[in-house]
């Protein structure tokens, strides 16, 4: 099968969320199997990393933005079986950030995705390579589809090119106005509500969502959830649900080679399901050291690696933090509302000891905090699959998280009647007093070094790779293209 997929990051060459991540580990595992030739579309950003040995595609190609039209070159590197295509315009993609700045989103970004989205298909056209399929992702691919069916449908290198979109966050939906419509090229003909419309404007998710052939998002509750809650589907649950037979909810993995305890070169030494002990101890004492927290084995250390944004609830845990800084320490590692990251910044040097903030990005010392951290804590308003909790368990870290989305379906909870099975705890109810009754009740189990055990070895044994999904995902490109 010839697949292509198209988006806007991907893990190792740039990132800013778990989308990076489950684009990368997608394009081995389908690459890994007899049959298929994958290429994978990105952005040539000047921040892209592990590209020493990019070879040039000679020549450019044109791609019309509205009445302009705009220059693209290919540039490409071999990553194991999978073809890398980086799409280079210096005028939209040689920037300091991938879609922001600490002032706000790009007020070009319409125009950067349409630009992306027609270079992603006149680029394969450019290099002769016909997809059997597309796998688009999130709202910055979703007018891949719609060109496949409108601008392209008569097109004979794309007779039988079929297309997958899938829904990383719904909440995120590339929402402009009419002009950008125009800008892409579509015809006026299709800005109707059943197509392009929407709300006066136009929304590239919901472009993908009309026009794919087939659909997916990233765990069966969360599809279940933005079908079914207004609050979770952010006003497109409607129309999930008129595509519900071609709907579905596929739950992602983790690449276990990047994220496993045994083999990481960021932790002090290797451990496993059976070594948990004196492995997580090292990891500790590590960390506490590099975070200049007090070192106490009995007292828990508490980890939270996460974009700060209303989405993750983090700003419930400042007072909670306040509540248990004697009773445990914290680690919080992640960038984004600056609010936020000033409300952390001040509980770390009111509390220098017991809590550590680091506001950047930093991948070895997300692996120390995976490692040396007793708990996790994610308190998702809503969390369409989430791969922290799946990492945290690798690592012998028990998840303390909402019960909602993907957390659902990957995180056991904890009863007190389910040692021989669970893996972390669920908070309920979803509200700050809900996160200090949880917390209360996993600092109990922690006290208790035998249950906290098997909690540890059932969370490190629970198979969170990519195998299961990318056979789902597989089975869903196959039922496609027929």
């Amino acid at each position: 099968m010839n697949i292509v997929l198209a988006a806007s990051e991907a893990f190792p060459f740039c990132k800013t969320g778990g989308l990076a991540d489950v684009v990368g580990a997608l394009c081995q595992q389908f690459a890994a199997r007899k049959g298929n030739k994958v290429l994978l579309f990105l952005p040539h950003y000047r921040n892209i990393v592990r590209v020493s040995s990019l070879k040039v595609v000679p020549g450019v190609y044109l791609v019309p933005i509205g009445d302009k039209i705009e220059q693209v070159s290919l540039s490409y590197i071999n990553w194991g079986n999978v073809l890398v295509f980086f799409v280079g315009n210096r005028k939209y993609f040689d920037r300091p950030e991938l879609y922001r700045t600490r002032e706000g989103e790009y007020t070009d970004n319409d125009e950067r995705f349409i630009l992306f989205s027609r270079a992603v298909l006149e680029g394969c056209k450019f290099i002769g390579f016909r997809p059997d399929l597309i796998h688009c992702h999130d709202w910055q691919t979703g007018l891949i589809p719609a060109y496949l069916k409108t601008v392209y449908k008569l097109d004979a290198f794309y007779t039988r090119t079929r297309s997958v979109y899938t829904i990383h966050n719904i909440a995120y939906q590339g929402h402009y106005p009419y002009s950008s419509f125009r800008k892409a090229g579509f015809h006026p003909v299709d800005y109707t509500p059943d197509k392009f419309e929407y709300y006066g404007g136009v929304s590239f998710l919901k472009s993908g969502i009309v026009f794919a052939d087939n659909i997916n998002t990233v765990s069966p509750n969360y599809a279940r959830e933005i079908q079914s809650d207004p609050a979770m589907g952010f006003g497109l649950e409607g129309l999930l649900r008129y595509r519900n037979k071609n709907f579905c909810g596929i739950v992602n993995g983790i690449d276990t080679d990047v994220w496993d305890p045994e083999l990481d070169p960021a932790l002090p030494i290797g451990y496993d399901a059976s070594e948990v002990i004196g492995g997580k101890a090292a990891a500790k004492r590590l960390l506490c050291q590099e975070c200049k927290l007090s070192l106490d084995l009995e007292k828990p250390v508490i980890g939270m690696v996460s974009r700060l944004d209303y989405q993750k609830g983090l700003d419930m845990v400042v007072d909670v933090i306040e509540k248990f800084k004697n009773r445990a320490q914290f680690v919080i590692l992640g960038m984004g509302d600056p609010m936020l990251e000033k409300a952390f910044r001040s509980l770390a040097r009111n509390n220098a000891g017991s809590v550590n903030f680091q506001g950047r990005l930093d991948e070895e010392l997300a692996h120390r905090i995976y490692a040396g951290a007793d708990m996790f804590l994610m308190p998702s308003r809503f969390e369409p699959c989430g791969l922290s909790q799946m990492i945290a368990m690798k690592y012998g870290t028990i998840p303390v998280v909402s019960h909602v989305g993907g957390l659902v379906d990957t995180v056991k909870g904890y009863t007190g009647e389910n040692e021989e099975t669970a893996t972390g705890f669920f908070i309920e109810p979803f509200t700050p007093a809900g996160i200090c009754q949880t917390l209360n009740k996993a600092l109990r189990v922690f006290e208790d070094k035998k249950r906290w055990l098997r909690l540890m070895r059932n969370a490190m044994r629970q198979d969170v790779s990519w195998d299961k999904s990318a056979r789902s995902y597989l089975e869903l490109y196959e039922k496609t293209i027929v």
